[in-house]
């Protein structure tokens, strides 16, 4: 991790507790001691200091003393600095690069036992993954008949004949006189 992974991290662990949140709320309204953040919260002074000390762990408030009192103060401005660190531009950095194909694996993967269909997704989308799939079983540039056709399909699925129509209905094959062949998609969002 890198240091603004560590810091954010830390940041959101120290804001992930309800009385650290309630006391910045009261410290956005005004400053106030360990007394006056107990009493305002119904908190006991111990853990009242114990979650400032948190708190100014990642600078998120400060001291100062009037007399005997310890008096605490929001640092505004530390707060809104990391703010830059929770746009969706910076968060998307800390993820990994994803596939472009991930999710297609993945319906491939739940889908697929091996070579053969478990069954056909009721999801057009992920029906889609499965034809382009299915296509792919056939060559580029070859006619097949009719029959060659459900034997290749009948390798993966039981259902020939719906799996047929739909590389048909999706234009991934293309049929003239009970003749079939492979054909490049213009675009599959229009049966999507």
């Amino acid at each position: 991790m890198n240091n603004d992974q560590d810091a954010l991290l830390t940041f959101l662990k120290v804001l992930s507790d309800m009385s650290r949140l309630r006391i910045l709320g009261v410290l956005a309204t005004r400053n106030a001691s360990v007394e006056e953040l107990a009493a305002a919260l119904n908190l006991k002074p111990p853990t009242v200091s114990h979650h400032l000390s948190r708190l100014r762990d990642v600078d998120l408030v400060q001291m100062s003393a009037e007399g005997n009192t310890h008096i605490y103060q929001l640092r505004a401005e530390n707060l809104r600095q990391f703010s830059h660190l929770l746009t969706p531009e910076h968060l998307s950095g800390l993820a990994d690069p994803i596939p472009e194909d991930a999710w297609e694996r993945k319906v491939l993967r739940d889908f697929l036992n091996g070579e053969e269909l478990k069954e056909i997704p009721a999801s057009r989308k992920k029906r889609v993954v499965i034809l382009k799939w299915l296509a792919n079983q056939f060559e580029w540039n070859v006619r097949y008949k009719e029959s060659e056709v459900n034997a290749i399909i009948k390798r993966h699925h039981p259902d020939y004949a719906t799996l047929r129509r739909e590389l048909i209905g999706y234009q991934l094959l293309a049929r003239s006189q009970g003749i079939y062949w492979r054909i490049e998609p213009e675009t599959l969002t229009a049966a999507e």
